[in-house]
This record gives structure tokens, C-alpha cells and sequence, in this order.
């Protein structure tokens, strides 16, 4: 990169291969739509800790262990999402990533290094994975996990890699993945529990389909009566979980368009929008795949549509 005169305060020097390359000290910032995707799993946070309390209540009971050691061990368990080995396993066992093999980095190393150059971010602390999927697609998770495609790798050349890669750094960069992270994993006993009552919603049914009807009056004047104490006490914040899962998609969307922004002020604007333009075309000419979406689906989608993601890129062109 060229010698331009810098801060020390603000940028740090690396000397590789000959070649002065400039990092930012400040490898990582935290942008708004991070604390706001927190705030959104603020309500199944505090659901899950209510079922580990409740489970941490019943082990001191059968085995005398303190209540707050399980709650504080699972309240500390959201520092593996940046532990290394804990990564590996998540990649490889839960995204069903692979290592690259020795023809696949020697492909997409020096892309790397050249986008982490160009954002003056340091490349090596970060891990690069394959997805074997024939997808033209990528993906940034975790703290360090950045990943491509099989196809992705193969098929697009060097710059329009470049711009993939520079969207999911620029996710890393901005916090949207490790909140991402952390918001899944503190969610967990409240998904697993949601997945048991989908699993036992057939013999719910049969029970209910056999309950007499002054037992259903019964049951949803209790429901409704629990409701109203609920509303009252909460000054009526139950009634916006409805919309949590569409507002958590907005944010999503929102992170996915300041990602584009990323890679298009590193100068892969136009590369970006040749692989938007890409998928649009084999989105449009795949027959089992309907064009339009449902009103509901769009907006309970993480990702905007790829003519959305070209509007707002036509500024950096």
C-alpha cells in the first residue's frame, strides 16, 4: 500500500514480504444495527434464563448444588462463540464447513490478503473455511470464521471473489456476526424448549379434542385473566413479541445493505453488483422457484432482495 503519512495513535505497521502494509489499530467498531439485533433477543434471553433458573432450582434440590453456579457457568458460556477450538467445532460441525485444501487456499489466500489490505484489517486473524455447496454463496459467523462456497471459489473470478469476500469481512468489521453468535447461542434452551412443545403438539390436540367445553371456558378465561395481569404489569410489552420476528429481520436486512457498503467503499462496488446481477438472472430463470414472494415472507427475510441490495449500491458506482 502507498507510504501516506498516519497517526500512530490511530494505525499500527506490519512489514511483510517486504511490503509495509498498514493495519488500523482499531481492528473492529460496533455499528448500530448490532445493538439493536441485542435488544430485539432481549425477550428470549430472558425466557431461556428463566428455564436455566428453573432448572438450577431443581438440581439444588436433588443434588445440593448452589443455584448460581449453573446460571453463572451458563451466562459465562457465551465466551466460547471466541474461543478458537469451540469455533472449529461450530464451523465444521454445525455450518458443515472444511478446511480448504491446498489447491482451494492457494486460490483464495491472495484474494483475502488483498481485500484485509485494502480495509487495513489484519487477514491472519481470521480463519478461512469451504462450504461444499453449489450455491454462489459466503458467509461470516463467530468471531474469526470466514467462509465460501465450493462453487463460489471455482466459478467467480479473482475480483468478483474479492467483493463476496469483502461483504463478509465487512460483517466481521462492523460486529454483526459475533452478535449474531451470541444472540443464537443465548437463545438455545428457549428454542429447545419451543421444538419439545412443537413435538408434543399432536397428543396436546388429541387432549384438547377430548376436554368438554367448560373445561375450554375454563382454560381461556384463566389464559385471558394471566394476559390482561401481564400487559398491565409489563405496561403492555408482551403485545410487541408478535412483531419481534419481523423487526429482527429489518435489522438483518439493514446489516446485509451497510455489508454492500463495506465492499463498495474498498472499490468492489462494481464487482458486487456483477454477482447481484448473477443470482438475479438464475433467480428469474429457475422455473421451481416462483419469482414473487409473499407479502409476510419478504419481511420475515434476513437478506433484502438482490434488486434492493442494487439500488442501494448504485451510489458507490
Amino acid at each position: 500500500m502507498p507510504d501516506t503519512p498516519v497517526s500512530p495513535d490511530d494505525l499500527e505497521y506490519r512489514h511483510t514480504s517486504g511490503t509495509r502494509l498498514t493495519y488500523r489499530a482499531r481492528q473492529r467498531r460496533t455499528d448500530h444495527t448490532v445493538w439493536l439485533g441485542l435488544a430485539l433477543h432481549l425477550p428470549a434471553l430472558l425466557f431461556s434464563l428463566s428455564l436455566v433458573l428453573a432448572a438450577a432450582l431443581s438440581i439444588n434440590a436433588l443434588l445440593g448444588v448452589p443455584v448460581w453456579l449453573p446460571t453463572a457457568l451458563w451466562t459465562a458460556s457465551g465466551v466460547l462463540v471466541f474461543h478458537r477450538p469451540t469455533e472449529a467445532l461450530l464451523a465444521r460441525h454445525l455450518l458443515h464447513l472444511h478446511r480448504p485444501l491446498p489447491a482451494e487456499l492457494t486460490a483464495l489466500a491472495p484474494v483475502w490478503r488483498e481485500v484485509t489490505a485494502r480495509a487495513g484489517v489484519d487477514g491472519s486473524r481470521y480463519e478461512l473455511w469451504i462450504e461444499d455447496s453449489d450455491d454462489l454463496n459466503a458467509l461470516a459467523a463467530a468471531g474469526h470464521i470466514v467462509a465460501v462456497t465450493r462453487r463460489a471459489l471455482q466459478d467467480l473470478p479473482s475480483s468478483r471473489l474479492a467483493a463476496v469476500l469483502a461483504h463478509e469481512l465487512g460483517h466481521h468489521t462492523s460486529g454483526h456476526s459475533w452478535s449474531g453468535l451470541l444472540g443464537w447461542w443465548y437463545t438455545v434452551p428457549g428454542r429447545l424448549v419451543w421444538r419439545a412443545l412443537a413435538h408434543l403438539k399432536p397428543k396436546l390436540v388429541r387432549m384438547a379434542r377430548g376436554a368438554s367445553v367448560t373445561a375450554w371456558g375454563l382454560l381461556l378465561v384463566l389464559v385471558g385473566y394471566l394476559a390482561v395481569i401481564t400487559a398491565k404489569a409489563t405496561y403492555g410489552l408482551p403485545l410487541l413479541l408478535p412483531a419481534l420476528p419481523y423487526l429482527t429481520a429489518a435489522v438483518g436486512r439493514r446489516a446485509e445493505l451497510r455489508a454492500d457498503a463495506h465492499a463498495a467503499r474498498l472499490g468492489f462496488g462494481r464487482s458486487l453488483s456483477l454477482t447481484l446481477h448473477e443470482l438475479l438472472a438464475e433467480e428469474s430463470g429457475t422455473p421451481e422457484r416462483p419469482r414473487r414472494t409473499g407479502l409476510s415472507a419478504r419481511l420475515l427475510s434476513h437478506h433484502p432482495d438482490h434488486r434492493t441490495r442494487l439500488h442501494h449500491l448504485q451510489r458507490y458506482l
